[in-house]
């Protein structure tokens, strides 16, 4: 071959939707925007799509994987959760997926045109019922092994070309690398949130990372413990014991949440929450919805006493300790293994508080400082000493526990 003849051949021009997925793509953080993106520009190109489906697995204690769906006509796709107990339905043991899963074919591809029933899949005929004319599966394997799923359909008479196939199954690596980075993100976002808590996990992921990064914040503290756990746990089989568990820090962290409350940590059969005070003005604000949350948690605990006693199990009773005060926030332990927490005067003096439970023989306790702002909604239970405190806490309790509001 005659030198420069290489140079003199023009340059094969990069796929626009590739372009796209390297360039433009990188700023979109979500995979619900980046698939419709996707999908409208390989419309664009003159690409006869009607439908694009992509499935992912992920990592979430209540979520096995996300269901992406566009349609033309919408900018991003529709996504929708699918839960554990996904693969024994019929949606999914009936579907090509399943077969793609298991490794029994390496695509799918179905003329629906030509496709008369009984179909080998139960989609097929709602497809055709829609119009589609051609249906295309592929595998779209992330780094760690695990098998996701897209797939196109169409609407034109004749269905997708040859060309049009190759070029998709040309794409799909490009797209499963873009898809991966973003979901490796939103995956480290939830584990964050579900081990850490909302704001503890975006602080660590803001960088706040390194032993010691601790922040002083005010706030109101909410910490729970289940009686008579220790005889509990030598009673009852591993099974229920954990469902136990499930069944009762339901019960006290939803109702945190639900107003704003932050999850610390659950130890052995106690939690720990906080409500962060953003200034003097806001400390009122936080205690009243702390109050809030607890009285809710106690409305969650009988009725979940009450589904216990129709069951024949034998009903939970827990304490709950009410504090306000400062706290450091941040990250504490070993150097190889920290936890993102609160230390403090205020939160030994919470703990401590919450003893008193058992020996006043209510539900609900709230030091001096909690109560003050929270007015007739607490009453004076009389001054305590509390264990390694100095000074005798006012304790406050329910006027009427039992009739809550």
């Amino acid at each position: 071959m005659p030198d420069g003849q290489d140079a003199e051949r023009p340059r094969q021009e990069l796929d626009p939707v590739a372009n796209w997925l390297l360039k433009e793509a990188r700023p979109i953080q979500d995979s619900a925007t980046l698939i419709g993106g996707f999908a409208n520009r390989l419309l664009a190109t003159g690409f006869p799509l009607k439908r694009v489906f992509v499935s992912m697995r992920t990592l979430h204690p209540q979520v096995l994987a996300l269901s992406h769906y566009w349609e033309a006509g919408e900018s991003i796709a529709r996504v929708t959760p699918r839960a554990y107990d996904a693969l024994e339905s019929d949606l999914y043991l009936l579907s090509p997926i399943r077969v793609i899963h298991e490794g029994r074919a390496p695509e799918i591809r179905r003329n629906l045109a030509e496709a008369t029933a009984p179909y080998e899949f139960p989609i097929f005929a709602e497809l055709k019922a829609e119009g589609i004319t051609d249906y295309f599966m592929v595998p779209m394997p992330f780094s760690d092994s695990s098998i996701n799923i897209a797939t196109i359909a169409t609407g034109r008479a004749g269905g997708f070309s040859e060309s049009e196939i190759a070029r998709f199954r040309m794409l799909i690596p490009l797209l499963a690398v873009t898809l991966e980075i973003r979901e490796d993100k939103r995956i480290a976002r939830t584990l964050l949130t579900t081990y850490l808590g909302r704001d503890a996990g975006r602080r660590v992921l803001a960088g706040q990372v390194r032993r010691g990064d601790a922040t002083s914040i005010a706030a109101a503290l909410f910490f729970c413990d289940l009686r008579g756990f220790t005889q509990m746990s030598e009673a009852l089989p591993r099974e229920a014991l954990i469902q136990m568990l499930n069944d009762y820090f339901t019960a006290m962290a939803e109702p945190v949440e639900a107003r704003g409350g932050e999850v610390l940590k659950f130890i052995g059969d106690g939690m720990l929450a906080i409500f962060p005070i953003a200034d003097d003005l806001d400390r009122d604000r936080a205690c009243l919805t702390a109050l809030g949350a607890a009285r809710d948690a106690i409305r969650g605990m009988d009725a979940l006493n009450g589904a216990r006693r129709a069951a024949g199990e034998i009903e939970l009773r827990a304490g709950i300790a009410l504090h306000t005060g400062t706290v450091m926030y941040g990250n504490i332990g070993a150097p190889e293994r920290l936890d993102f927490t609160v230390i403090g005067p205020a939160v030994n003096l919470t703990t401590r508080l919450e003893r008193l439970c058992r020996t006043l023989d209510r539900r609900l306790v709230a030091s001096d400082r909690f109560a003050s702002p929270c007015g007739f909604a607490m009453i004076s239970l009389g001054k305590h000493q509390l264990p390694g405190v100095s000074r005798a806490v006012e304790v406050f309790g329910l006027p009427e526990e039992g009739k809550l509001a």
